[in-house]
């Protein structure tokens, strides 16, 4: 599998508490969410798979510094991975620490079926404010947007907008960007003014609510392929629609 056939997920949450079962809440949905899935191995130092028998547990005392290790399906064939990390309070949104969950998987039928559900349980789990699910391809596109980059000035490509570094946006509930399926709790939906019936028609036919009171929505249909122009400017759409996701909205 080539890195441009992922799906890559990242959701952001308040920061881990201590042995936080976020942690844990995160694996099991994922379990639930993807048929099949099985995170019952860690990495050794040279990337080979080593089983966990006991793998709550382990993953629990494996907290460090707000983050966690990776664990993996233990399948080099079919690799699916998630880890935790921590973003800075100096770096992040109303200088605020941020615990973010990282996941990689493959981009086929099965994972892009089951792909709303597994930023869901994510999401939910790690009790986010908000996430993204995005294939590797336009995900490397859509980074391109944040300002500015270490070359320089913005330099966004296909004509999508300039976003703000996470420092510079005024509330960790604010999305700084865009994907395929976005994940928005309520605090966020409500940051962003979704939904409203009479400009969301659209979107509301690919959005599914939460048990949170949340909101999964996703963009297109296939999975966001920026070299389609029917998804370029349903990418562009949408952040016409939400002037407040990355930072691009400055409070009267």
């Amino acid at each position: 599998m080539t890195q441009k056939r992922t799906l890559n997920l990242i959701t952001y949450a308040p920061a881990l508490v201590g042995k936080d079962g976020r942690t844990v809440d995160v694996i099991h949905g994922m379990e639930k969410a993807l048929p099949g899935l099985r995170l019952k191995w860690r990495l050794s130092d040279s990337g080979r798979p080593i089983p966990l028998p006991q793998r709550d547990a382990w993953l629990l005392e494996s907290i460090e510094d707000g983050e966690f290790p990776i664990v993996c399906n233990g399948d080099v064939n079919y690799p699916v991975t998630v880890f935790g990390s921590e973003n800075s309070g100096l770096v992040s949104p109303g200088g605020q620490p941020l615990f973010e969950v990282h996941a990689k998987m493959p981009l086929d039928e099965v994972v892009i079926a089951a792909a709303a559900a597994v930023l869901e349980a994510v999401a939910e789990g790690a009790r986010a404010f908000w996430g993204s699910a995005t294939p590797y391809a336009a995900k490397v596109d859509i980074a391109y947007q944040t300002a500015p980059t270490p070359q320089g000035p913005p330099s966004p490509r296909r004509g999508l907008p300039a976003l703000k570094l996470f420092v510079h946006i005024r509330s960790p509930e604010i999305p700084a960007y865009l994907g395929w399926m976005n994940y928005w709790s309520a605090p966020a939906a409500k940051a962003i003014g979704f939904p409203d019936p009479a400009r969301d028609g659209e979107l509301l036919t690919r959005a599914r609510r939460t048990a949170s009171g949340g909101w999964v929505v996703q963009l297109t249909d296939a999975p966001l392929d920026l070299d389609n122009p029917a998804h370029l400017d349903a990418l562009k759409r949408a952040y016409e629609r939400f002037p407040e996701i990355g930072g691009r909205v400055t409070p009267g």
